[in-house]
């Protein structure tokens, strides 16, 4: 039996952790243009993520690293224009806190001043605990994001699932504990054995949103064009396609072709 769900009129940080409390899941997904953000959020998702993987569906990068902070600003400046209920989260994009926490500040201030959001997201655990430390101080909102970290890719070489064997498993235990710990609101876990994910939303406190970790976690996230099947590339075990948009916007295109070439577009009551 599903648990009794509130009403919330607007998500902030506090609902999701009176929703992880009452036991009601917790929908995320991503956006990262006006038009289809104002979808997502009348459609009553919780977490709009405006991620890096904008650089892979949005600019047809191979990876996230490309994308830049200014970039990322633009897309979530756009999706905040759309936005009245869901919590806005933006990913800080690669290079922008790895090396420095002075630096990893200045790019979380630049994300919240010029784009309006809500709170901003950052990969890994203990090697950015600084970072993090930092920008919490701020009185910025950080999401954590353990597991299959993308920005990493080039170290892991693979997309496979991380944390199968004892050792990174523990720690990612470890990061996850350490995440609440310094303040973070909530975690995302991607692509880790669904058993350890579980173990790891019974074990904080604070929201665990996973993506390919199974069902035993607060929440789910999936980028919304792989949702709605707008790719036919990408086909992890994990993605469930809600739609074949991919089909359906290639028909209409073809059609309206068609209509253009025949002459049968526009027609006496569609031109002044």
């Amino acid at each position: 039996m599903s648990a009794a769900q509130k009403s919330y009129s607007r998500i902030t940080t506090k609902s999701l952790s009176e929703m992880k409390a009452n036991g009601e899941k917790i929908a995320m997904l991503t956006a990262y243009d006006f038009t289809l953000a104002g979808i997502v959020d009348q459609a009553g998702v919780d977490i709009i993520l405006v991620g890096d993987s904008a650089s892979n569906v949005m600019a047809g990068h191979e990876t996230t690293l490309p994308i830049t902070l200014d970039q990322m600003i633009y897309h979530a400046s756009s999706v905040i224009r759309a936005v009245d209920r869901a919590l806005v989260v933006v990913d800080l994009p690669f290079g922008t806190y790895q090396a420095d926490s002075k630096e990893a500040l200045r790019s979380a201030i630049r994300i919240m001043k010029e784009s309006g959001a809500h709170a901003v997201k950052l990969e890994g655990g203990k090697e950015v605990k600084e970072s993090i430390e930092r920008i919490l101080k701020a009185g910025i909102p950080v999401m954590g994001h353990l597991g299959l970290t993308p920005q990493s890719i080039y170290k892991f070489g693979t997309y496979t699932v991380r944390a199968k064997e004892e050792a990174e498993a523990e720690q990612l235990i470890r990061d996850a504990k350490m995440l609440e710990e310094i303040g973070c609101f909530g975690v995302v876990l991607e692509k880790i054995p669904a058993a350890l994910a579980g173990k790891v939303a019974q074990g904080i406190r604070i929201p665990v949103i996973g993506i390919g970790a199974g069902n035993q976690v607060d929440g789910q996230v999936l980028v919304l064009h792989d949702m709605l099947g707008m790719s036919k590339e990408f086909s992890p075990r994990f993605l469930r396609r809600y739609l074949d948009l991919n089909e359906t916007i290639s028909t209409a295109v073809q059609s309206y072709t068609s209509d253009v070439k025949n002459g049968d577009f526009p027609n006496d009551k569609e031109q002044y």
